[in-house]
Formats: C-alpha cells, sequence, structure tokens
C-alpha cells in the first residue's frame, strides 16, 4: 500500500510523485465543475482537486462537508501560477486525485474549526477534541512537544536520570490545599496529590542518585487565576554536591536549549543577578522586568521632618515613600491620572499623589499638583535632585505600608511601561532574583513562614540569628524571571536533620507536629544526605509566555475551567452509592455548579 504522506509537508519538489494524504477536510469549491477540497492535519493544509472526467470521485468530492475524514491518492502537480497561495508552505502545488476514500462523515461542527473562530472559551472546552484541531492549538501542542522534548534531551546530555516519583503521598498541609484521594484499605486514611515532588527528589540524593529529573504533574486545590490550574506540570531537577551557582548555571543550559526549540532563540547566558532587597527597592516587586527603566526612588529618609503628614507618618512608623518619575509624563491628562488613581487601589493604595514638572528650574512656580502648597520649597528641590527630574516629568509618588505602596508602584510601573511602549520590541530579558529572605511574617497567626518553602538553607553566616532575629535571615532561594513573569525558582536545600529542626521550630512547628508530618525526611537527613539543591520550571507557564496565550489553558490539551471543572467529560462528578460505603464514608448532600 501507497504510504502515507503528511499534508502539509509536500513541496514543489515531488511533482509528478503519487502520494496518499489523510486528513479532515476543511472547505469545499466548486469552481466551474471542479472541485477543490482543502484537506488539513497536524501539518499543514494541502489542496486536492477533482475533475468531473472522474464521475464517481467527483461526485464523492461534491457531497464532502467541513470535517469529514478522507483518504485521497493523486499525482503532484504545479498550481498554474495565478492560483498559487504564497501564505501557505504548499501554495505551489495541489494533488490531482485518482482515488478519494470516506472514511467518516461529521455531523455539523458546534462551532467552526479554525482560528477565526469566535465561540467563547466554555463551548470550545466542552468540545476540546474539536478546539484541538484548529491550527493554533495544534500549533500550541507540537510546541509543547518540542520543548519539552528539548528540555529532556538537554538533562540527559547532563547526567540527569528521569525518575519517577509518587503520585499517592501523605498530606503535609503548608501552603496551598492538598488534593485528597479517600483509601478503601485504610479507612478514614487519605492520601494527598503532590504539590511538588520536593521531599521525594530530596530523598533521592540521600540514595544517591545524584542528578534527578522529572517533568512532574503537580496538584494544588486552590483559587484559580489564568496563570494557575488545578493540575499542572513543572520540568522538576534536583543535584547533589553543588552550589548555588552550579544549579543556576544548568538552570540555564536548560533554559536556553528549551528557547532554542520552541522560539529558535539563542539566549546569552549567564543571565544578570539581583538581589531581592535591590529588586524590590528598586522595581517594588520579586519579579521585575528589566526591559525598562523607571526604576523606583526611595525618598523615606528625607520625608521624616516634613509637617505633611500623609509622607510623615509612613516615613516615622516603619512604612515606605517612594517616587516614580516618567520621563515626558507632564503631557498625561486628568483622565489619565485618574485612571492610574483607580489602578492603584487595587493593591490596597488610598490614592496617588502626582507632580508635574513643568519648569524644573523653578520651584515652586514650575511644579503643578494638589501637594505643592504642602511641601516647603528645599523638600521640594531634594526630591527633583533625588529623583533626577527634569522638565515634562511627571512625578507618582506612593506613600504607606511597604508591602502596598512596593505593589502599588510596582505594577503601575509595568502599566506604564506598557502604555507609553517601553517595553514591545526589547526582546527576551532574563534576570536571577536572588538572597530572599528565609521568612515572612504572618500577621494573622503572629508567626514566621516560609518564604519559599521549610526546606531552603540558610546562609551559613546567618544562621546564628535564627532564633533571635528570624526575619532578617537570607536563605539560598533564586527565581528566574523572564521579562517580568517568575517561570522557576529554586535553592540549596537543609542537608542536615538539627538544622531542619531548628528551622521547623523557628515556624512553630513543634517536634511532635514535625515527625508526624516530615518524619521520613528527617530520619533520612541523618544518614549522610550530600549537600544538594534544585529547582522547577512552570513548563504551562513558559509555554504560555512563548505563543503570547491569554491563560496557560491554551497549551495545556485538556484544561480545567477556572472553577476546576471539565465541561467536556463533566468532572467532578457523584460516585454511587457502592463507593462512598467502600472508602467508609458518608456524603453531605451539596450543590455542585460546574459553568
Amino acid at each position: 500500500m501507497l504510504e502515507r504522506t503528511n499534508c502539509g509537508v509536500i513541496r514543489t519538489s515531488q511533482l509528478g510523485q503519487k502520494v496518499r494524504v489523510n486528513g479532515w477536510v476543511q472547505t469545499n469549491r466548486d469552481h466551474g465543475g471542479v472541485i477543490f477540497l482543502d484537506v488539513r492535519d497536524r501539518t499543514g493544509i494541502v489542496q486536492i482537486v477533482a475533475h468531473p472526467d472522474t464521475a464517481e470521485i467527483h461526485a464523492l468530492a461534491h457531497s464532502l462537508r467541513q470535517q469529514d475524514v478522507v483518504e485521497a491518492i493523486g499525482e503532484v502537480i504545479a498550481r498554474i501560477p495565478e492560483t498559487i497561495n504564497a501564505k501557505l508552505p504548499t501554495g505551489e502545488i495541489e494533488i490531482k486525485i485518482t482515488g478519494l476514500t470516506v472514511l467518516n462523515r461529521s455531523e455539523t461542527p458546534p462551532f467552526s474549526v479554525d482560528d477565526d473562530c469566535n465561540a467563547g472559551e466554555q463551548h470550545r472546552l466542552e468540545y476540546r477534541y474539536l478546539d484541538l484541531r484548529r491550527p493554533m492549538m495544534q500549533r500550541n501542542i507540537m510546541l509543547r512537544h518540542k520543548v519539552s522534548h528539548a528540555a529532556r534531551s538537554y538533562l540527559d546530555s547532563q547526567s540527569f536520570l528521569d525518575i519517577e516519583t509518587p503520585v499517592l503521598n501523605k498530606s503535609t498541609p503548608e501552603g496551598a490545599r492538598d488534593y485528597l484521594v479517600p483509601s478503601r484499605v485504610y479507612p478514614g486514611s487519605f492520601y494527598a496529590l503532590p504539590q511538588s515532588p520536593q521531599l521525594f527528589k530530596q530523598l533521592l540524593m540521600v540514595a544517591g542518585m545524584d542528578r534527578y529529573y522529572q517533568v512532574a504533574r503537580c496538584f494544588r486545590d486552590e483559587d484559580l487565576r489564568a496563570d494557575r490550574q488545578p493540575e499542572f506540570t513543572q520540568i522538576d531537577l534536583e543535584m547533589s554536591f553543588v552550589t548555588q551557582d552550579d544549579v543556576m548555571a544548568q538552570a540555564e543550559g536548560l533554559i536556553a536549549a528549551m528557547f532554542e526549540a520552541g522560539m529558535g532563540t539563542k539566549l546569552e547566558t549567564p543571565f544578570p543577578r539581583i538581589t531581592y532587597a535591590e529588586s524590590m527597592d528598586k522595581y517594588g516587586l520579586d519579579r521585575p522586568d528589566m526591559r525598562f527603566g523607571l526604576e523606583h526612588i526611595n525618598i523615606t529618609e528625607s520625608m521624616r521632618d516634613v509637617e505633611f503628614k500623609v509622607f510623615r507618618e509612613p516615613a516615622t512608623h516603619g512604612g515606605l515613600v517612594k517616587v516614580l518619575r516618567v520621563p515626558g509624563g507632564s503631557s498625561l491628562s486628568r483622565k489619565e491620572i485618574d485612571n492610574y488613581t483607580n489602578f492603584v487601589g487595587i493593591y490596597g493604595a488610598k490614592g496617588l499623589a502626582w507632580i508635574k514638572v513643568n519648569d524644573v528650574t523653578s520651584v515652586p512656580d514650575g511644579l503643578q499638583s494638589p501637594i505643592v502648597k504642602f511641601l516647603p520649597e528645599d523638600v521640594l528641590k531634594g526630591i527633583l535632585t533625588q529623583c533626577d527630574a527634569q522638565t515634562g516629568d511627571i512625578l507618582f509618588f506612593g506613600a504607606g505600608d511597604k508591602k502596598v505602596v512596593n505593589d502599588s508602584l510596582g505594577y503601575l510601573r509595568v502599566r506604564i511601561g506598557h502604555d507609553l511602549g517601553l517595553i514591545e520590541g526589547k526582546g527576551h530579558s532574563m534576570v536571577w532574583v536572588v538572597d530572599f529572605p528565609m521568612f515572612e511574617w504572618n500577621a494573622d497567626e503572629k508567626r514566621p513562614e516560609s518564604l519559599h518553602h521549610p526546606f531552603t538553607a540558610p546562609y551559613p553566616e546567618d544562621l546564628p540569628k535564627l532564633e533571635s532575629d528570624p526575619l532578617n535571615i537570607r536563605s539560598q532561594a533564586y527565581d528566574v524571571v523572564w521579562n517580568g513573569t517568575e517561570i522557576g525558582g529554586g535553592s540549596i536545600r537543609i542537608h542536615d536533620a538539627e538544622t531542619q529542626a531548628r528551622v521547623l521550630r523557628a515556624l512553630n512547628i513543634s517536634d511532635e507536629e514535625a515527625n508526624e508530618k516530615f518524619g521520613f525526611l528527617l530520619r533520612a537527613l541523618k544518614y549522610g544526605a550530600p549537600p544538594h539543591g534544585g529547582l522547577a520550571f512552570g513548563l504551562d507557564r513558559i509555554l504560555s509566555l512563548m505563543v503570547g496565550a491569554e491563560s496557560i489553558r491554551d497549551v495545556i490539551a485538556f484544561p480545567k475551567t477556572q472553577k476546576a471543572a471539565d465541561p467536556m467529560s463533566d468532572a467532578p462528578s457523584e460516585v454511587d452509592d457502592r463507593q462512598w460505603k467502600e472508602l467508609g464514608l458518608r456524603r453531605r448532600k451539596t450543590t455542585i455548579d460546574l459553568a
């Protein structure tokens, strides 16, 4: 039998050859009795032609409708010049068919199976198998294959072992909620689906596996956003006998391999580094977009003695006062400024003070703002000097709680960067953020909590402060940020049992509770655990950024909705009474809305 040829790969080099193609009918056109069919498979489209002189084939071709599945056999011929389609890779050829078989008929699809489809996402998810036939979705899924294959190939070349870790785990409720799986064999007991392979990959280092990786499925029962899913995929790795620099260098090679495979882009390595403290000071966020300037200026100290209460109060009571200078921003209208004021309100800011610098040489007359009258001339001059303000600039001020100021001005910086066209066309900015705090303060529970996770190692020189000053300890943690989005992160791990126990105590986790939750890890650390570290990349997030998708759902074959439901398979669903009884559980009647 003639071997199948993919639709999208046929070229003029095959003129005169006999080929067999299989695929779905995309369009059917009758031009003066000659039938032209566009047949598509995942490699692309090819045009096939049925002439009236083959009556049976012609009649069959005429009967075909969109999404019918066909097999066509014929000769590759050149299109006449005026019918060449330069937009298609196969646009210079067509297939004059001598055989046509309908492999399956299709009902009328519930939406147009092409990239111009305007059906709502909920409807497309209900018929996801049709949505996946659209060229855009097929390109996305093929890109996913290429990038994950490149990651595997790179890690294989670096002597990593691909090792699977358990999916049915012990629940350790730290951070996001676990998905729980009831055990039939042990009534009343539950497994948890893994939020990450963290503990098991550390155990593999204790086991001497030295270099581990896994394209791992992970699960988190948390509120969803566009870049979150209840089940997701991460490229996970761990290494023994390494420093932070070793792990980061290995990760850079991996990212470079993924980008070259997925985007044809050669990234420059090593990536620049910035400390967490510097990132927060200059950009307000721990995932800075370094493609443009608009750095924050901290004027807290110089606001301690001003009479203007809005600035003085945070400056003298542990808060923050910052300025975002926008060159040429004095041309902003009052409506645009009001829009920015509403925008920062999303992040908790109570307002957005501003000063337009109409003439930097004339203070205060050359300054336009409701707050100018509250600030003495010398203070205004000091602000202009600190900010290196120029005529035509606008200064935006954030004052108050540190987190609110950093968040509001941090996101405002990004918003203005987009609005002013400072970001577009600037390529790929990769940066490592390092030296994260070990802990942050949980105001609700009045205790420190891990900024990353409780297995992250502190810097040895900071370890003596663990009990006395835990909030000022730096961790050996590192995140990699691409154009303002964190795409991966990791740390050097704690590899001795005593330090691990001390860190858990600092988190108000008693020895008894620690043994109950993490006893298997603590015991393992006593048996010659090597120094080790690693990191994980969010594969779905990286892919969505590569293709410019608004949601990671566009790069996952069968995703869930924002309510963690699958409208195609109707999951989650009720189970019958027999299964409840086998599990030793009783149901409480509730209403489920999967919309």
